[in-house]
Order: C-alpha cells, then sequence, then structure tokens
C-alpha cells in the first residue's frame, strides 16, 4: 500500500507535465495488471485495522518505536513499509520478503 502511494506522490511532483502524464498512464497501466491478476506478482492486502496501527506505532520488529524512528528521521511511509512486510511474513510461511531501497536508513531495517 504505502509503496503505491509513494509511487503516485512521486509521479506527481514531476516537473514535466508530459512526462507526468506518460508516467502516471504507465502506473495505471501496472495496477491494473494487479488488480486483473496478470502481473507477476500476488497482491498482498493489508488491513488498516488496529493491530496494524499498534505494530505501527511500536515500530514493527525494528526495536524502535514510533517516536524514535521520527526523531531519527524515518518517515511513518517508510516503517509502513516495514509493518506490510512483518505482517505479510507472519501470514506466510516458506516464503522469503526483503523490501528493496536505495534510501539508506530504511535499508538498515530491510
Amino acid at each position: 500500500m504505502t509503496a503505491v502511494i509513494e509511487t503516485g506522490n512521486h509521479i506527481a511532483q514531476l516537473a514535466d507535465g508530459r512526462h507526468r502524464r506518460t508516467c502516471a498512464e504507465r502506473f495505471v497501466g501496472v495496477l491494473r495488471t494487479v488488480v486483473e491478476g496478470t502481473a507477476p506478482w500476488a497482491l498482498n492486502e493489508v488491513e488498516w485495522d488496529a493491530a496494524h496501527l499498534s505494530a505501527l506505532i511500536a515500530g514493527g520488529s525494528t526495536g524502535s518505536d514510533l517516536v524514535t524512528h521520527a526523531c531519527n528521521r524515518l518517515g511513518c511511509g517508510d516503517l509502513n513499509i516495514l509493518i506490510e512486510r512483518d505482517r505479510y511474513l507472519a501470514r506466510t510461511s516458506g516464503v522469503a520478503a526483503t523490501v528493496w531501497t536505495l534510501d539508506e536508513l530504511l535499508a538498515s531495517y530491510a
């Protein structure tokens, strides 16, 4: 969920309007393949319920809570990616899930 939101935000901030439209159209195309079940990956459905928010507040498996992460400049979006990964791993067995990122702080927890 967070990756979709963040990608959409990055596309919306592109300076060139034509490039912004092209990227948005390609992004929508990818999202449609997920909805239709033709993407090369499966949709990971996440519920934003009390358990999810509690995990976010606690910082998931990072060992630090949300306040500490905020003070250290790890934002809620990045932390939520880690929470989504943790919840996915808790629902599955025999699956490895990593977070691909170029962000050094997020990568240190991924």
